[in-house]
């Protein structure tokens, strides 16, 4: 995919290379098209739609993970003593970082954009394959912003796509997060609208999905916004869709994660990936790699007894680990099934004075064949689980105390196998055992920090914002230089240099 840079952030210039793809995402054959013959026929849209979602996956192949999971204080640097993974973890940020340059996100908003100011001119055979490419559109943008707003505050709203590098307002300014948060909205109203009931694909919007995203912002807006109760009885309808949309839980935890049923009953929206995708040592496809054991250790792991199953190297060092606290948090009930799926501690000395290896996440772990290891695992962004403890969290904070412990207790139930894990009724017990089961079920799926902040408990729970009130903006992240330097109307994030 060839795309150009314009100002700031990144845009498509007037020739683009679309992604076409068959199987769902996953065979990607790229096609050539001009902005003047491009937006021709059904195919085009269709064509265009897959290109988006490739965009989106590779803007969002680290971001998922590094705006949701690396401040919750959860994750150290690995047998790399990385200076990035060692600050975020600890809440400190620089403008350099990786995580502060916006370019890609808003390379899948200007795809949405276009979609959405070009499908309208096209004939198509149904009617309903139209709204589909346009729900799918105000999906992907509603996603982006709602990233993009969460993390940055202010920033550049942009909604009528970028052909030329004649265009106006190629140098936009950062716009009052309340207006972004506004087209969110009215995105996710727009894709809902459109979207066919009948629509259940995984790798791309379906009602159940934008129902999530749904979930997600008006519950947001209610705690974060001062939507009150009107924002929250949004969210509960929402989530109660999703609830009733034919999906089921795994009876068994790991089973979600099994390389074989990549599309069981319980997964929503996920990431695809396939085997012997970008292999080649010292890259990966997705953020993965960076949990495991380095590639050029196999051998001395070999000869030490240990297999790729049990001590899986990744193509590249360990840059990255949970905490040794996430690890004992995770394994503080014996009988939670979930902890041995998600982590693994070693305690042994086999390892060498240079690189010391002593836990990784090991839930995405991919595949192993041929002495070579695929980051295969699809990665879910939204599975039914999240439905069931975003529904205890909109019935707690309306007061429905026995509501909130059914849908809480049903997760738990899997995890413990027992019922009625949870007993305490008062709300803000029920409030810390959501926050407990969301950072054990969705260990590594990028959802600890934005739960913290939802419940806005970020300064209570989180050891390194404790006492940390009063700076500016420190919930939010800097801009990189790249994008300061190249647009003279961006300016930086308040309370960062």
């Amino acid at each position: 995919m060839k795309i150009k840079i314009l100002s700031g952030i990144l845009l498509i210039s007037g020739v683009s290379f679309f992604t076409s793809c068959h199987g769902d995402l996953n065979v990607i054959q790229p096609s050539q098209f001009t902005s003047l013959s491009m937006w021709t026929e059904e195919s085009d849209a269709t064509s265009a739609v897959n290109g988006a979602y490739t965009q989106f996956r590779s803007a969002f192949s680290d971001l998922l993970n590094i705006y949701g999971e690396m401040r919750s204080n959860w994750y150290e640097s690995g047998a790399v003593n990385d200076a990035f993974f060692n600050r975020v973890g600890t809440n400190v940020l620089l403008s350099g970082d990786a995580g502060t340059n916006w370019s890609s996100i808003y390379t899948t908003i200007n795809s949405a954009n276009l979609i959405l100011k070009h499908t309208p001119e096209i004939s198509f055979t149904n009617e309903a394959t139209r709204n589909e490419v346009m729900a799918n559109a105000y999906f992907l943008r509603a996603y982006c912003y709602f990233t993009l707003v969460r993390v940055f505050g202010d920033c550049p709203l942009l909604t009528s796509g970028f052909e030329s590098e004649k265009q106006e307002d190629m140098y936009p300014s950062r716009t009052a997060a309340s207006e972004v948060y506004a087209q969110v909205e009215t995105d996710i109203e727009e894709a809902l609208r459109l979207m066919p009931a009948s629509s259940k694909l995984l790798h791309k919007a379906s009602p159940a999905a934008i129902n999530m995203l749904r979930t997600e912002y008006y519950l947001w807006k209610a705690k974060r916004l001062g939507g009150g109760n009107a924002a929250l009885s949004t969210a509960q309808s929402s989530v109660d869709a999703v609830l009733k949309a034919g999906y089921a839980l795994l009876p068994t935890f790991a089973d979600i994660f099994n390389l074989s049923n990549e599309a069981n009953s319980e997964l929503i929206w996920t990431l695809p990936y396939i085997v012997n995708e970008n292999v080649t040592p010292g890259t990966s496809p997705n953020f993965f790699a960076y949990y495991l054991a380095p590639n050029g250790d196999r051998t001395r792991l070999r000869e030490a007894g240990y297999t790729e199953d049990e001590v899986p190297a990744g193509s590249h060092a360990q840059y990255v680990v949970p905490t040794q606290a996430y690890c004992d948090f995770l394994a503080e009930d014996a009988r939670d099934t979930r902890t041995d799926v998600s982590v693994r501690v070693f305690e042994d000395k086999f390892l060498t004075e240079e690189v010391q290896i002593k836990r990784m996440v090991v839930k995405f772990k991919g595949s192993f064949a041929n002495d070579t290891r695929s980051f295969d695992s699809d990665v879910p962004v939204y599975r039914l689980a999240e439905a069931y403890l975003l529904k205890a969290e909109v019935e707690n904070a309306l007061g429905n105390t026995d509501a909130a412990l059914q849908n809480l207790n049903v997760v738990a139930k899997r995890a413990y196998g027992v019922d009625n894990y949870y007993t305490a009724r008062t709300q803000d017990a029920i409030d810390n055992a959501i926050i407990s089961e969301i950072l054990k079920e969705f260990v590594a799926e990028s959802k600890a920090w934005w739960a913290y902040l939802r419940f806005n408990k970020e300064f209570e729970l989180i050891e390194t914002l404790k006492g940390r009130e009063g700076e500016k903006n420190v919930t939010l992240w800097p801009i990189a230089p790249a994008c300061l330097n190249t647009n003279p109307n961006i300016t930086q994030t308040e309370g960062y240099k």
